[in-house]
């Protein structure tokens, strides 16, 4: 079985979907949707990629040729077109945030939970090496109970960054959370468990900062199992890129890429674990293909993907609390 593709948009992240399924023996490129044909026609070329071009997402849509859809689309319009792509029983891959506010979450929820469709949301950092190893000994008891979690998003997005025109503002950036943070969000629920409580502040970093939302955030969690977590999101500071991971055990901690635990006696001190690290914002560095891989495999085995849209729901509603709690200044409880 070949799973043919069209995918949603032409930046970045769509190149590097692009290049990933283009890649596999399994999938094909069926399309590219896009109302800017010779845009589209100019990253076909440079990726050798020769496919068919919809003007409009509806046309795309009706195709029953098409098997799978990557919203690489801006936030706003992706809940209509997932929930459209669910009542047409394709599958999605859907980016990050899926959707600005609560409400279009509830438009995607209603939709995928209706239709039998398989979906994999692109926190793509939990196919990264240094996460799979982390997740790998959390499941073999390294830390035990993981009571403190904290998760750092340290990235100077300014304007030699090709989003930046959109992440700025407050329609399609949104936030700090919601334009970058979320992925530190969504490390800690995969790392320590569910969030049940959110306190979060927020403040400028230069008087003449162009971010039309506060561009630094921090947030302090009560978790499910007892313990805290905190996260923290910057996207205009004087620093190189650093996703910071630090989890403390009632057996043992982490440190990005260092382990202390009762599974190895006589330490005196961490010990490095060799991996790639999650330490680049270029999306080129992050394990699209490896994403993508797992996606297919839920297809094609009738599996659930290791980030699907019902998971995901979890750490976008805790990414709209956060923001609540900036607004409001009071602790918001999370329901799910």
């Amino acid at each position: 079985m070949t799973i043919k593709f069209a995918v949603v948009g032409t930046g970045w992240v769509a190149g590097e979907y692009l290049k990933a399924i283009h890649a596999r023996k399994d999938s094909e490129v069926y399309g590219v949707v896009s109302n800017d044909a010779n845009r589209v026609k100019t990253k076909l070329s440079e990726l050798g990629i020769d496919t068919r071009i919809f003007a409009t997402f509806e046309e795309m849509i009706k195709d029953p040729q098409v098997d799978a859809v990557v919203l690489c689309s801006t936030p706003g319009i992706r809940p209509q077109q997932a929930a459209m792509a669910a009542r047409h029983g394709k599958h999605l891959i859907i980016e990050k945030p899926m959707a600005m506010n609560r409400e279009g979450l509830e438009i995607m929820a209603d939709a995928i939970s209706s239709n039998p469709i398989k979906s994999v949301v692109s926190f793509v950092l939990r196919w990264n090496p240094m996460f799979e190893s982390t997740k790998a000994l959390i499941n073999d008891d390294a830390l035990g109970r993981v009571y403190m979690a904290q998760v750092d998003y340290w990235h100077h997005i300014g304007p030699h960054y090709v989003q930046y025109v959109w992440s700025k503002t407050k329609e399609l950036g949104g936030s700090s959370i919601l334009t970058a943070g979320c992925h530190a969000v969504d490390a800690v629920r995969y790392f320590a468990g569910d969030i049940t409580e959110v306190t979060a502040y927020s403040c400028k970093t230069w008087t003449d900062s162009d971010y039309e939302f506060d561009p630094n955030a921090i947030a302090i969690f009560k978790l499910k199992n007892g313990g805290l977590g905190k996260v923290s999101s910057s996207v205009e500071c004087k620093t190189p890129y650093k996703f910071n991971v630090h989890l403390l055990g009632e057996k043992g901690a982490i440190m990005d890429n260092k382990l202390y635990s009762h599974k190895l006696p006589g330490q005196t001190n961490y010990a490095t674990i060799p991996t790639i690290l999650p330490d680049s914002g270029d999306v080129s560095h992050h394990p699209f293909a490896q994403e993508l891989a797992d996606f297919v495999q839920a297809i094609l085995n009738n599996s659930t993907t290791r980030c699907d849209f019902f998971d995901a729901y979890k750490s976008m509603d805790v990414c709209f609390a956060i923001d609540e709690s900036i607004a409001t200044g009071q602790k918001v409880i999370i329901q799910s």
